[in-house]
């Protein structure tokens, strides 16, 4: 019997701001806050909760620093995200190409 393409799905990315944040950090090597917040146009508060639960999984690195006088946080995309997303993206492919 054929694995059902839904197990391999991974809970992470369950949300459609999540794929959003993880889409744009796997195309630039880093994205800043800011950008992220314009892109998915969503709430500070809601970004930023979508955002550590992405770092407490591994999936995305945060590097703090100061441009000027005025922080700036960056995102990047962890080889353990860039892994488990690429699979994730699989799993969803295979399940669309099952349901033809």
């Amino acid at each position: 019997m054929a694995t059902n393409p839904i197990e391999h799905l991974n809970k992470v990315f369950d949300s459609r701001i999540r794929l959003g944040i993880m889409s744009a950090l796997m195309v630039n090597e880093e994205v800043n806050f800011n950008d992220l917040k314009e892109l998915l146009e969503i709430t500070d508060g809601n970004l930023a909760s979508h955002l550590k639960s992405l770092e407490e999984n591994d999936v995305i690195k945060v590097k703090k620093g100061f441009i000027g006088r005025k922080t700036n946080t960056t995102y990047s995309v962890t080889k353990t995200g860039e892994r488990a997303f690429k699979a994730h993206i699989e799993a969803l492919e295979k399940m669309i190409r099952s349901s033809k």
